[in-house]
């Protein structure tokens, strides 16, 4: 299965804050439209280029980039953070969802709920229950999430997008690719909109 970038592409993983400050800012308009959404496994790219998350990396690098985090949701004038607890966790389950929903037409909508869930109200999405409450909210029939969350189809969906957001460059969530350049980081968002 191949997978191609569109001219404008949102790469994401639901278990990344710094995705979740990206998604509201893509939510408020901040690059122009049309913008693909398009769920990766995180977790992959991480076994693919041999790397690990911040938050796993100490205390020290881990307080400092939940406090960032929080930082810019307050800039950005978004609810203060609730973290999940624990987090980060096992979003494999979450990442199948946010791919069935988009093949389902509800892409943003299923990831912006399932973001805000997580980073607002604290909801842990590595508990099932958690990802098909977010998809009910979302317009989408919970029991065709679960089904298609174990399907091969969606598994190998999932893991050729990653495969091929890999391919590409990308290392990391959030990631932007616009105008043929990839833009790493919440922070870059504003290079991605420039450049655009």
């Amino acid at each position: 299965m191949t997978v191609t970038a569109t001219p404008t592409t949102f790469y994401f993983d639901l278990g990344s804050p710094f995705a979740y400050l990206t998604a509201e800012r893509l939510h408020r308009g901040a690059l122009p439209e049309p913008v693909a959404w398009q769920p990766i496994s995180l977790g992959g790219i991480f076994k693919l280029n041999g790397r690990s998350s911040w938050a796993l990396s100490g205390a020290d690098p881990r307080r400092q980039g939940m406090a960032e985090v929080e930082r810019r949701a307050l800039e950005y004038g978004l609810p203060p953070l609730r973290w999940p607890e624990p987090w980060p966790g096992n979003y494999l389950m979450a990442m199948r969802a946010a791919t069935f929903a988009l093949r389902a037409g509800r892409g943003p909508e299923f990831t912006l709920r399932a973001l805000r869930n997580a980073f607002q109200q604290g909801a842990d999405l590595s508990i099932p229950e958690q990802v098909l409450r977010a998809a009910g909210e979302a317009g989408l029939n919970p029991q065709e999430v679960q089904e298609a969350t174990q399907s091969d189809e969606i598994k190998l969906a999932l893991r050729a997008a990653t495969d091929a957001a890999h391919d590409l460059g990308v290392f990391g969530v959030p990631t932007i690719y616009a105008a043929e350049e990839l833009f790493w980081g919440d922070d870059r968002l504003g290079d991605a909109a420039a450049r655009l």
